[in-house]
């Protein structure tokens, strides 16, 4: 039995094909959406890629992309198609072709839909990345003079400035790692050269943050050295005053900033989605529907339209079947094993794919 099986009369046919024609000139602009939107993200996502460990999530923004080009591609040439299958005559130009074009369609339809999934679920893999990114260029902070992280001091200090943050989880993250370079430390006062030596690894560490962990809200100047001893500043208490850096952490401030951009991006995608669906059903029914007219051979009759000729189970063992017999008669097995039957309303559709097989 057909699914979603309905009958359309001539004129109902050229109104589809009307509709269609103009649905895929929108869906070329779809497409320009999808196309921008990746590329949008790709470039967030670059601004920052200073941060962010080799575990990224370009892959995501590279599917927005290619979909998007795609999109484009195809219902501009679909725009050309559905007009024409307006007249029977004119459809049989396209007969072969709109298979394959339906086919492609399909499968960029599906590539939409897993884009705007990737947008929801990147997020464990996002803040992975951006945990050991920021551990990393914190760790490399200093190195101001070393090619290839020469850069790192200034990106870390504008994503400080830009989102309020301070250190990976918080500014206590900067005690643990030797932020300021060897170059501007007096190596003959004793109390560095005592301070270096008493650390296992041979790092200057203090508890101090650099100044663009500094809060622009603070009523007071900015206490960024011996930030943990309230004795060494006058009128300090750390534990009850507020502090006058910021607070949070940059990992979050970045998660936060990219789940929400994901989540809009996709949420947008995923109405593309709901839309090409509605295309790719349309096509489906006009190509049916005008097949059916061949079959009748009164281009004024009605026809009948669906998604499926048959049920999905019949369906899927319909083509598994053929993709079994195919695959057996490149391996000339064919006329050794009795057991394979193709299925008499598909011997036709075998021949066309690849003439010669069943003699195979």
């Amino acid at each position: 039995m057909a699914v979603g099986k309905v009958t359309f009369t001539k004129r109902e046919r050229e109104k589809l094909a009307e509709v269609l024609c103009l649905l895929n000139w929108v869906s070329v602009v779809t497409g320009s959406i999808l196309f921008c939107l990746g590329l949008f993200l790709r470039v967030e996502l670059q601004k920052w890629q200073e941060v962010m460990s080799e575990q990224g999530v370009l892959y995501v923004p590279h599917t927005l992309i290619a979909t998007g080009l795609a999109a484009c591609c195809i219902n501009f040439l679909g725009g050309k198609i559905c007009l024409d299958c307006a007249d029977s005559n004119k459809f049989l130009r396209w007969k072969l072709v709109m298979m394959p074009y339906v086919v492609c369609t399909f499968c960029f339809t599906s590539c939409v839909l897993a884009g705007a999934l990737m947008c929801y679920s990147v997020h464990s893999q996002l803040e992975e990345s951006l945990l050991l990114g920021l551990r990393s260029a914190m760790r490399y902070y200093k190195d101001t003079d070393t090619p290839g992280r020469c850069y790192l001091k200034r990106t870390l200090d504008l994503l400080q400035i830009q989102f309020q943050c301070c250190g990976n989880t918080g500014y206590r993250d900067w005690f643990q790692v030797q932020w300021i370079s060897n170059r501007y430390l007096d190596m003959t006062s004793t109390t560095v050269v005592d301070r270096l030596r008493s650390n296992v690894r041979g790092q200057y560490l203090m508890d101090g943050v650099p100044f663009s962990c500094c809060s622009t809200l603070s009523p007071r100047p900015c206490i960024q050295q011996q930030v943990s001893n309230s004795s060494a500043h006058f009128n300090y208490d750390r534990r009850s005053q507020r502090l006058n850096l910021w607070g949070g952490g940059c990992r979050q401030a970045l998660l936060d900033h990219y789940t929400g951009l994901m989540q809009s991006i996709g949420l947008t995608v995923l109405l593309i989605w709901l839309f090409e669906l509605l295309v790719l059903t349309g096509v489906r029914y006009l190509q049916t529907a005008m097949e059916n007219v061949l079959l009748l051979g009164d281009p004024d009759s009605e026809s009948d339209g669906w998604i499926l000729e048959n049920s999905l189970a019949e369906t899927a063992r319909s083509n598994f079947n053929i993709i079994k017999s195919l695959g057996k008669c490149y391996h000339g097995d064919d006329d050794d094993d009795p057991n394979i039957n193709v299925p008499a309303e598909h011997e036709v559709s075998v021949q066309q794919v690849h003439p010669g097989l069943i003699d195979c």
